[in-house]
């Protein structure tokens, strides 16, 4: 077993904040497994590699013995967490929650282990609470308190409404970490306060407070906002290989040396004595590897050489068989899956993202003949011929 000082230098690599560490050197003196907390709504079916980030410190933890405690939050998530949020947040249907919360069980256990992992839904203790219990647990924060976060305070100065079940969120979440009992909870930055809270309403229900590790937040493939799938800068963990290998060579110099130092364990001084465009080869092979396997990284690398170095496209590209002759070019999109949803298809088009047989598709409204094979591409990789059956 690793001594208190490797543990905590395996676990404080990439922190932003360990809150506070001498309690966290407690815990670890007891020599049990501890139960760290990670907590995610289902708000979208695909995890990005931004997701990772916490993904892979919880991993660490894993390696060392202790045990994750993977909340979905099939309940908060229809509520909506306003953290970063200018406006209130549409909440999700039961039914789009339960079917991204399968999706993501699928693509945790791409980084985690699974044995050393225990999933709970955090309906199964909120849905227990009575109105006198709601009540209570709201009683033992104030709105002052609240006000603190700096979204909360933003928009009640901004005279933007600011709805009181919002308030409820942070409350829930912190509920989740007496529920579970977790010594330590991992998040974002942006999730700061809400963990702390859960910290607070342990106390409050005389059990031993949780540790905070905050991580950084992953820019997108633009280099200045965090990733997300509504900005378009995102990679998603079950994108193609060669969709994720592309996706990592078009980023810049600066970003790539941002993804070693937060993606991998790799030394900066050695990624820096390498030409860029090998660097990123490597950094994409990696990513590759770890969500798919080394044979599908070089077979990507393989596609990525032929399609930009030659100016081609992939030897084979999959034909996909539709059950209609004529198709809106968004419902196409979807159906096929070269765009998440109507609404990501919308935005590829309008970004003239998308083409037909290397025509830019400009009208969203345009109806595509599928009696004949059409050859699609989406972003500069993806491609897929589309018939009718």
């Amino acid at each position: 077993m690793k001594s208190i000082e490797e543990q905590l230098n395996i676990i404080k690599r990439g922190t932003i904040e360990l809150i506070p560490e001498d309690e966290l050197v407690k815990k670890l003196r007891k020599g049990k497994a501890l139960r760290i907390k990670w907590g995610a709504d289902p708000s979208a079916p695909d995890i990005h590699l931004g997701h990772t980030v916490v993904l892979r410190k919880l991993r660490h933890f894993q390696d060392l013995g202790h045990k994750v405690v993977f909340i979905i939050g099939d309940f908060t998530a229809m509520i909506g967490d306003p953290t970063g949020k200018s406006e209130t947040r549409k909440p999700l249907t039961e039914a789009e929650v339960k079917q991204n919360a399968k999706t993501y069980q699928n693509q945790v256990f791409k980084i985690l282990d699974k044995k050393m992992t225990e999933v709970v839904y955090n309906s199964h203790w909120i849905k227990k609470l009575t109105i006198k219990d709601t009540i209570n647990l709201a009683a033992k924060y104030t709105v002052a308190r609240m006000l603190e976060r700096d979204d909360f305070m933003n928009r009640y100065e901004k005279e933007r409404p600011i709805s009181i079940h919002e308030f409820l969120y942070p409350l829930i979440q912190g509920y989740d970490s007496v529920q579970v009992k977790a010594d330590i909870e991992v998040g974002g930055t942006d999730q700061k306060f809400n963990m702390l809270v859960g910290r607070e309403l342990q106390r409050e229900f005389k059990e031993e407070p949780q540790i905070i590790l905050t991580m950084p937040l992953l820019e997108g493939t633009d280099g200045v906002n965090k990733m997300s799938k509504s900005l378009g800068n995102y990679i998603g963990i079950t994108e193609p290989p060669s969709e994720i290998f592309g996706k990592i060579m078009s980023i810049s110099d600066d970003l790539m040396l941002r993804y070693y130092e937060i993606l991998t364990d790799i030394s900066l001084d050695e990624v820096k004595t390498m030409h860029p465009k090998e660097a990123k080869k490597k950094l994409a092979g990696l990513l590759v590897s770890r969500f798919y396997s080394e044979k599908e990284a070089k077979a990507a690398e393989k596609e990525f050489e032929a399609i930009f170095k030659s100016g081609g496209k992939p030897q084979d590209i999959e034909l996909i068989s539709v059950s209609k002759h004529k198709m809106n070019i968004v419902d196409l999109l979807s159906e096929i899956k070269l765009a998440s949803s109507k609404t990501d298809a919308r935005r590829l088009i309008q970004q003239g993202g998308v083409s037909l047989n290397d025509i830019i598709i400009k009208d969203e409204k345009q109806v595509i003949d599928l009696s004949a094979e059409q050859l699609l591409k989406v972003g500069k990789r993806r491609f897929l011929r589309v018939i009718a059956k």
